[in-house]
């Protein structure tokens, strides 16, 4: 689903969702809990000031973002697509 995304640019020019606009209403972005990079996307795991969780995707080559994820705080997910998952992090002093 296509979302209109408001982004604040850091120092280092990196676009960072802060609002955006779902279903005719805005939703602040409280939290960014997670971002990764995808093969052609980036992604951005956000809890909204509603308490929902959401994964925002951006199309870097064309600009276009994309609600990927819809999570309510009761666990009720709505999904368009399977995300991207994040790297694996590996943790110290287990084989791997």
């Amino acid at each position: 689903m296509k979302v209109q995304v408001e982004c604040y640019a850091g120092h280092r020019g990196d676009q960072t969702p802060r609002r955006f606009e779902l279903d005719g209403r805005s939703v602040e972005v409280e939290e960014v809990l997670d971002q990764w990079q995808g093969t052609n996307y980036r992604y951005f795991k956000l809890r909204g000031e509603d308490g929902n969780l959401y994964i925002l995707r951006l199309d870097e080559a064309v600009g276009q973002w994309e609600l990927t994820l819809f999570e309510t705080p009761r666990g009720t997910a709505i999904s368009e697509q399977p995300p991207a998952q994040p790297p694996e992090k590996k943790r110290p002093g287990k084989p791997h």
